[in-house]
């Protein structure tokens, strides 16, 4: 049996251990399977277990069910992308990523607007990092500017980093 399930596609792969084990998992189990590894919005989960719904509105059920008793929360998403994104990424990045997530618009201006203020210091840290000196030459400085830029920093901030305006806060 093992061998078969090796060579075996994913829905195959389910149907096997549905008669290994005579059951199969719930929604709602999947969901919370999904949930004890990190925080998932509402529309990241239909995305993921949309394949898994047996009958029309099952899904929708289970979802409201979980949303209900607080297994799914929207602010829980965003502050756990806002903990473990931030100190890495830019406003930007973080935003487009919060967008992906299929969040509220207004949850995500706010989650936006609060790292507006403190973006000029997360990218001095990401740069000093990666690199920890100043530039020497135009192509140093186009290639730490390049880099903060793919981190999703604005430009504002990174002007502030390469030119040297926080050096006050040198050790």
């Amino acid at each position: 049996m093992n061998n078969v399930a090796n060579n075996a596609s994913e829905g195959d792969v389910e149907a096997i251990k549905k008669l290994q084990t005579g059951f199969t998992i719930s929604l709602k189990g999947r969901a919370l399977r999904l949930l004890s590894g990190r925080e998932y919005s509402r529309a990241e989960l239909v995305k993921k277990l949309s394949q898994f719904e047996t009958a029309p509105g099952e899904l929708e059920k289970a979802l409201d069910e979980l949303q209900a008793k607080d297994f799914i929360n929207e602010q829980r998403v965003v502050d756990s992308v806002l903990h473990r994104r931030s100190a890495k990424l830019g406003t930007a990045r973080i935003k487009q990523e919060l967008q992906s997530k299929g969040l509220d618009a207004s949850a995500v201006l706010d989650a936006v607007d609060l790292l507006k203020s403190t973006e000029a210091e997360r990218a001095r840290e990401v740069w000093r990092k990666k690199f920890g000196s100043a530039p020497e030459n135009a192509a140093e400085r186009g290639k730490q500017m390049r880099f903060l830029m793919s981190r999703g920093f604005g430009s504002e901030a990174i002007r502030k980093v390469i030119s040297g305006a926080f050096e006050e806060f040198d050790e």
